[in-house]
This record gives structure tokens, sequence and C-alpha cells, in this order.
């Protein structure tokens, strides 16, 4: 599996609003991730989980929401090949992963880490950049 573009992020979901679109108008989907422990949930779907199901999901007309019991902390890859397949990029919330990607004004600030200087790419620089075959480090 090739995996996506990971960005770590600090912000709200809207404040990408650009770059999914940007993203979206160029044909690439893009997934977001949040580490920690989730909103509550349905109880049925929680009590289903707990009971031994392999997975409780409940679906409608905007969206699905998905119960899956796990043992441990989630691991990365896993995570991304089973909820993220087909994405160019996923945007992590929570990860102290780098690149940390951050609204800069019109643009987009990269830092690859914490000790670089970050670089700025337009929405365009990032729709690019996700057609790159290697994910950024």
């Amino acid at each position: 599996m090739r995996l996506p573009h990971l960005f770590a992020v600090d912000e709200e979901p809207q404040a990408f609003a650009p770059l999914w679109a940007a993203a979206a108008a160029a044909g690439l989907r893009l997934g977001w991730l949040e580490l920690g422990e989730p909103d509550p949930v349905s109880a049925r779907l929680e009590a289903a989980a707990e009971a031994g199901a392999m997975r409780a999901v409940r679906a409608g007309n905007r969206r699905v929401a998905t119960v899956k019991p796990m043992r441990g902390a989630p691991v990365l890859r896993d995570l991304l090949r089973e909820h993220f397949a087909g994405c160019a990029g996923v945007l992590i919330c929570g990860s102290d992963l780098s690149p940390r990607l951050a609204p800069c004004g019109e643009s987009w600030s990269l830092r690859s880490s914490a000790a670089s200087a970050a670089r700025e790419v337009s929405a365009d620089g990032f729709v690019a950049l996700l057609r790159r075959p290697r994910p950024e480090s």
C-alpha cells in the first residue's frame, strides 16, 4: 500500500478549508485523523463493540460512525490502511509527526522538524506536493 502524505496539525478542520477545496478540485482525497480517545458515541454501538461485535456501524444520509474494539494503542500504519485507502494526504491532529502544517496568512507553513525553518506553500503548491510519489519527511 502506498502511504499517503502525513501532516501534523493543531488547528480545527475549518482552518484547512482552502486545502480541502484545492485537493478536491484536483481530484485528490484528503483525510482527517484525530489521535486520542473519541467523543462519546451511540450507547448501542458502544454496547455492541463491548459485547464482542468485530465492528459496530451506524450509517445515515450524511455520515457513517464506526466503533471498533481495540486492544492496546492504535498503530498508525494500520489506521491508514483501514480508513484512508485512496487518500493522497491525511491531516493528523494530536500527533508529534512531521512535517507540521499550519495556516500562514494566505499560504501554508510546512515545518519538517522543530529545528528546521518553515517553508511556505500555496494551496496549489500543496496539491503539487500531494502528487509527489514519496511523502514529505
